[in-house]
Parts: C-alpha cells; sequence; structure tokens
C-alpha cells in the first residue's frame, strides 16, 4: 500500500506544473485566507505586548474604588497624601515613598497625513514618576522643568502625529505647550505626553490626580499596601499591579479582534474550500485515464485517495507558507495606532509571532484537507471501465 501510494503521489506531483492554473487558485486562495488571519491577530498580539510590557509586578497603581482605567478615577488632594503614605510603600533613598500621584487627560493631535485630530493622552506626573518607570530614556532634547509649561512625547507620538517634535509648540484647551524632549520606554508610554502635574492641574482645571503609582515594598508589599488603604474610613480605592491593571486594559480588544478574525477567515476559508474542490475535481478528471489505468493493474482504491489528499495538502502547504511569509513581510514591525480603554490612542507595532505562523499553517492544511477530500473519493469510486471507455 506504500509504494502505491507513493508511485501515486509521485504522478499526481509531477503532474501539477501541466496543471498550474488549477493548482494556483488552492495556493492563491489559501495564500489570502492565511495572511488575512496571521495579520488580524498580529495586531492583537502586537497590542496585548505593547500593554503587558508597561506594567511593572513590583508596583502597584491605585485608582478610585469601581474604575475600570485612569480616565474614570479622581482622587482628591488629601486622598492622595494619605495613599502615598500608607504602608506597603517602598521608601526611597531620601526617606520618602517612591509614589507618584499622576492626573491624566485627554488633548488633540493631528495623525500625519489626516486633517482630523485623534485623542491622546497627557500624563502630569510627580517628580518621583520618572523613577517609577527605569526602561523610560530622554532619547533626544531634555526631561521638562518643573513649575513650566513644557512637555515630553513618547517615540510613539512623533512617528505618528504632527507637531510633537523637539521645539515645536503645542496647543491644549487655549494653554500653550513646548515640546522639549522625546523618551522612549518600549511600551504603551510612548504613546502619551508627559509634563508637571501641577502645571497640568492649573492649565487643565484639576484639583485632584487620577492615580498613584507607587514601588511595592518586597513581596508582600501589595497585600499590605492594600490591607491599609481598605481600613482606612476614609478611602475607597482599588489596588493592583501595574502588570494586572495593562493585562486588564487589553482583554476587550483581544475579543474583538479574535472575533473578527474568527469571522473574516471562516468566510475566506468556505470561500478557499469551494476553489480547492473545483480544482481539485478538475484535476481528478483530467487524469481519469491514469487513475483508471493504475486500477486496472490492481493499484488499490485507498492509495489513490491518499495520494489525491497528499497532493491537495501540499499545494495547501505552499500557500499557507505564501501567506504567513506576505503577512510578515507587509506587516510584522508595523507601527500603528488605535484607541485604547481610555479612548486614547495607543500606539503599537503589529507582531508575526511563530505560533500565529503555525496557527495559519493548520488552517491552510484544514481547508486543503476539507477541499480534497471528496475529488479524491470519486477518483477512487471511479469505476474502471467507465473511465477507460470515456477516454
Amino acid at each position: 500500500m506504500l509504494t502505491q501510494t507513493t508511485a501515486i503521489t509521485s504522478i499526481n506531483l509531477k503532474s501539477i506544473p501541466e496543471r498550474w492554473g488549477p493548482s494556483l487558485v488552492i495556493v492563491i486562495g489559501l495564500a489570502g485566507v492565511v495572511a488575512v488571519f496571521t495579520a488580524l491577530l498580529a495586531m492583537a498580539v502586537g497590542f496585548d505586548s505593547t500593554l503587558r510590557a508597561t506594567g511593572r509586578t513590583d508596583a502597584a497603581i491605585v485608582m478610585r474604588g469601581g474604575s475600570d482605567a485612569e480616565l474614570n478615577s479622581g482622587l482628591p488632594l488629601d486622598q492622595a497624601v494619605l495613599i502615598k503614605q500608607a504602608p506597603g510603600i517602598a521608601k526611597d533613598d531620601d526617606g520618602q515613598p517612591l509614589a507618584s500621584a499622576e492626573m491624566m487627560v485627554i488633548a488633540e493631535l493631528a495623525k500625519k497625513g489626516e486633517k482630523s485630530g485623534a485623542n491622546v493622552t497627557v500624563r502630569g506626573i510627580e517628580p518621583k514618576g520618572m523613577k517609577l518607570r527605569p526602561q523610560l530614556k530622554i532619547v533626544e532634547g531634555r526631561m521638562f522643568e518643573t513649575g513650566k509649561r513644557e512637555v515630553i512625547v513618547g517615540d510613539g507620538v512623533t512617528r505618528q502625529f504632527d507637531g510633537a517634535r523637539v521645539g515645536q509648540t503645542l496647543r491644549f484647551r487655549g494653554s500653550e505647550w513646548t515640546v522639549v524632549g522625546v523618551f522612549h520606554s518600549g511600551d504603551a508610554n510612548d504613546s502619551e505626553l508627559w509634563c508637571d502635574v501641577a502645571v497640568a492641574q492649573t492649565s487643565f482645571s484639576r484639583q485632584g490626580y487620577s492615580s498613584v503609582r507607587a514601588v511595592l515594598d518586597g513581596p508582600n508589599g501589595l497585600n499590605t499596601l492594600r490591607d491599609a488603604l481598605n481600613a482606612d474610613p476614609r478611602l475607597a480605592v482599588d489596588v493592583a499591579t501595574e502588570q494586572d491593571y495593562y493585562s486588564g486594559q487589553t482583554k476587550q480588544f483581544r475579543q474583538q479582534i479574535g472575533f473578527l478574525a474568527g469571522v473574516v477567515t471562516l468566510i475566506m476559508a468556505l470561500g478557499a474550500i469551494f476553489a480547492a474542490l473545483n480544482s481539485m475535481y478538475a484535476a481528478v478528471a483530467a487524469r481519469s485515464r491514469e487513475i483508471a489505468t493504475l486500477r486496472a493493474i490492481g493499484f488499490g482504491g485507498f492509495p489513490v485517495v491518499l495520494s489525491v489528499m497528499i497532493e491537495a495538502l501540499v499545494l495547501a502547504l505552499i500557500g499557507g507558507a505564501l501567506g504567513a511569509v506576505i503577512a510578515y513581510l507587509l506587516f510584522n514591525g508595523l507601527s500603528v495606532s488605535t484607541l485604547g480603554q481610555s479612548f486614547t490612542q495607543v500606539v503599537f507595532s503589529f507582531k508575526v509571532t511563530p505560533a500565529l505562523v503555525v496557527n495559519g499553517l493548520v488552517i491552510a492544511l484544514i481547508v486543503g484537507m476539507l477541499g480534497g477530500f471528496l475529488p479524491a473519493l470519486r477518483a477512487a469510486r471511479m469505476p474502471v471501465t467507465t473511465a477507460l471507455r470515456e477516454l
């Protein structure tokens, strides 16, 4: 049986160049399926990895109770002071809490090549805010000065928006801000503009903060901080690690993209299955005399079925590999921005991972198997005498 299968498969594969038209239909159809599937999920993976990279496991974010994002949170000045003095927060070299009360507001910048504006995050931080992000580096210009309307911008903002270069002036709600530096952190912070929190409160007419971030004091620091804040009747806050907070921000986006990828892939896969059916039926019909002759000299039906299936899978694998290559070349590392849960733009890059490529190839093989099964059965069940008589 193995010898017969090998012989028939060899004949089938060698004849593919003679049937390049129908074969190309299968390859191109599956290349499109895999490319679209991989590209959509590469967007979700890139967005997810960008936000996950932002959070630290040894740092906490404290927001008003029931707030699912900083934009929805508000902490009065007195509560921010209480939070920063709570146990469970590490101390700096000067003996002060390693914490930063921060304010988040939404501003608008014009995207490059577009006339309409898009929401961006303006974050006011205290001096210790930079110490909470050791991965952040100023790559151009300098740090903003306390008490001045100066901002530093993430390099993601400079790539996606106009007017955010060093030396340029930005206008937010009637106030003008000078861009004095560009920073890089490799995470969601690259999508923000940072300034002095006290100046931001004055300029945007805000009295409090959005959140308090703090470095935790040891492995049990989170529990200590949470217990202390929950026990204080003056406070009603939620405490979580930065990593947990940012991971939660990706859930809805991943679900939406996953659903979209599933629907689009299913629709395209159905089209590819019908294309494969037509192509493989045509291939079997074109080789009816060969198949009938082999059956007449003693070849079994199962080797015929298996050989046709192998041909379909080989074409599917070629199409899947082509689609993965196209997705990688066109989308891997592509920098884009989209709305995050706080209704502001998050700049991130597509990520075509090995896992996505493998999943795409599996889909291609499944489609190829479904598209080749019925034609393979037809080839095996073809009456020898009828096939020979017709030819």
